[in-house]
Parts: structure tokens; sequence; C-alpha cells
């Protein structure tokens, strides 16, 4: 265990990043799974909302970028095709 303060503080610190990270992956997959299921007109209007949070978890590190592009590209196909 640590016995330093700096490495207490740096284990808090880590906790609050890893419960906020959880926090946004999982509302962003439960927004994910949302437009998948979505009428087409509804998932064009859902679609700048979600690609927006995928970015933001890629800038944050939560995943990764080549993760995030291939999930962009995915979703970017599904309403297109069904028009």
């Amino acid at each position: 265990m640590a016995h330093h303060k700096a490495a207490k503080k740096s284990i808090r610190q880590a906790e609050k990043r890893n419960e906020s990270n959880r926090y946004y992956g999982k509302t962003t997959r439960n927004a994910i799974r949302k437009l998948r299921a979505a009428e087409p007109a509804e998932a064009d209007k859902m679609l700048p909302d979600v690609l927006s949070m995928i970015d933001k978890l890629a800038k944050r590190n939560v995943i990764h970028k080549n993760k995030a592009g291939n999930l962009k590209s995915a979703l970017m196909k599904k309403p297109v095709a069904a028009k």
C-alpha cells in the first residue's frame, strides 16, 4: 500500500477518473445501441450526438482512436443504407 501523500492522492484521482470513464463509456454504448435500433429518420437526428460522444471518448483515451474510427464508420453506413 502507498505510504506517501502524493501516492495516495494519485490513487484517489485514478479512482475518480476510472468511475467517470466508466460512466461516459457506458452512456455512449447505450446511445450506440439506441441509434442502431432506431428508425432511419430518427437515427439521422441522433447520429451527430452519438458521433460526438465517440470522439470525446477517444480524446479522453477511454477508447482507442482506431476503435472510435471503426465505430463511427459502421454507424455512418447504417442510416445511409436505410435511405
